[in-house]
């Protein structure tokens, strides 16, 4: 493996292109203390084989967030655009009398993105079809992703953060609980907007003064307490005045239970009953179906996992890779890593550097190198569903995650870029015009204890591709 990968910096060393950054990018790059060896950069027009810089390339690298575009792009070619969840409601009883004697199952397919209003409007159908109670159990189906141990503290240890959850077939609103927060008569006043059966909100989140700050949410503490009847969610901490009104987003519950505490609110909201409980357990081979719900196809999907950087919607996505669709097989990401391979392998991209852990980024374990991720994205670029991705990526000064970056410059509106943050890592990767409408494909990665001052240097390449006669 070292070998290969010495072969492959080697290789990209020996080829025609600039080698030295541009000077803006040297300034950006002395000024934040980042060594231009804890840089890697690639810029190649997608119309020519020799690249216009490459620098580092062939340097395994963490790409943070970057890593969505393998994730997405192959999806795209291995799924289809048009490609489409299911979630279902079955039933083992035949519903008589507007009482349904028996369960309801609900069964998911890893749908990335089944949201509140989903989940509603897939119960308001099983209430058009007659059934008003349920004397039995609603039991939950998440068996077409394989269990595991899963522990949301462990990436950084903010376990009630929505980014930290975990994959699941019977993935629900994203297992988030949505807050809205506000100064209101001297105190800070929470909001809970997410119906939660058994799940009380105790605040003691103190209002007081000083500027609001970027990190705002890390001055809130959370603490869940088990009650007789449900559990008691407590925030405490200091919110400012000066935040107004803020919608705060938290991952509280497990997962079980924060399917539980909606699905049995949206029911009553909808008037049925339901004197059973609300479980998980497996779809019997007697059930008969009653309702459906169909997500967006797979280019809308994509487009938000890329412009907005969902991690919990590219980890669904990455173990949909690893489904063969049949209850025997649950899905891997061990399956879902060897497809993507065998996929690279087909279209000729050896990437003998590359690790995949999730396939969102949000790992410390990740690897690719900037020449690997580059030939990914010329290889995009000529593949026929090229449209659909590139417009997946967030649009420079425009919208996404890089709707406040390059605001004014000669770079908005003129390049696609995916980015990725984490500590210690600040990366790019997409497309870009230059100033006589040719484009370039760019991958830059910043690995450096002192990367969270990079993306100066990285808007500074940005500017240079744009700026380029």
């Amino acid at each position: 493996m070292r070998r290969l990968i010495a072969l492959l910096a080697l290789c990209l060393s020996a080829l025609p292109g600039r080698a030295e950054l541009p000077a803006a990018v040297h300034q950006a790059l002395a000024a934040a203390q980042i060594p231009a060896g804890s840089v890697a950069v690639v810029i190649q027009p997608v119309d020519a084989a020799a690249p216009l810089l490459v620098h580092n390339a062939g340097q395994p690298m963490n790409p943070a967030s970057v890593m969505k575009l393998l994730t997405t792009y192959a999806a795209l070619d291995l799924l289809g655009p048009a490609h489409t969840w299911q979630t279902t409601a079955w039933s083992d009883a035949v519903p008589a009398g507007g009482t349904l004697a028996g369960n309801l199952y609900l069964k998911g397919s890893g749908d990335p993105r089944f949201a509140i209003e989903h989940l509603w409007a897939l119960l308001r159908q099983l209430r058009v079809r007659g059934i008003e109670r349920i004397a039995g159990d609603i039991v939950l189906d998440g068996s077409a992703f394989a269990p595991v141990d899963f522990d949301p503290a462990a990436f950084d240890n903010k376990p009630m953060r929505p980014y930290n959850v975990g994959p699941s077939a019977l993935l629900i609103n994203f297992q988030a609980l949505r807050f809205t927060l506000q100064p209101a008569d001297g105190q800070a006043r929470v909001m809970l907007e997410t119906p939660s059966d058994g799940l009380r909100l105790d605040n003691r989140l103190r209002l007081v003064g000083g500027p609001c700050g970027s990190d705002w949410k890390d001055r809130i503490n959370l603490r869940l307490q088990p009650e007789a009847d449900g559990q008691r969610l407590e925030i405490s901490g200091t919110y400012a005045a000066l935040c107004g009104e803020r919608p705060l987003n938290l991952a509280p519950l497990s997962p079980a239970t924060q399917a539980a505490g909606l699905i049995r609110a949206l029911w009553r909201e909808l008037g049925g009953g339901l004197q059973g409980q609300v479980r998980e357990g497996r779809l019997p081979a007697i059930a008969t179906p009653l309702a459906r719900h169909e997500s967006a196809p797979l280019a809308e999907i994509v487009r938000d996992i890329n412009k907005f950087s969902n991690n919990v919607m590219a980890r669904q996505l990455f173990l949909t890779l690893g489904s063969d669709g049949t209850p025997e097989q649950p899905a891997t990401a061990e399956a879902a890593a060897r497809r993507l391979t065998d996929w690279l392998a087909r279209r000729r991209l050896h990437f003998p550097e590359l690790v995949v852990d999730n396939g969102s980024g949000l790992s410390r374990r990740e690897r690719i190198s900037a020449a690997s991720m580059n030939r990914l994205l010329v290889d995009a670029w000529h593949n026929p569903l090229m449209p659909e991705f590139v417009s997946s990526l967030p649009l420079t000064g425009i919208d996404g995650t890089m709707k406040k970056r390059l605001n004014g410059s000669p770079v908005a509106g003129r390049a696609h870029i995916k980015t990725g943050t984490l500590d210690g890592v600040r990366t790019a990767a997409g497309y870009a015009l230059d100033g006589s409408g040719r484009r370039y494909a760019l991958t830059v990665f910043i690995n450096d204890p002192r990367a969270n001052a990079g993306n100066a240097a990285i808007d500074a390449l940005l500017s240079w591709v744009a700026e380029k006669p």
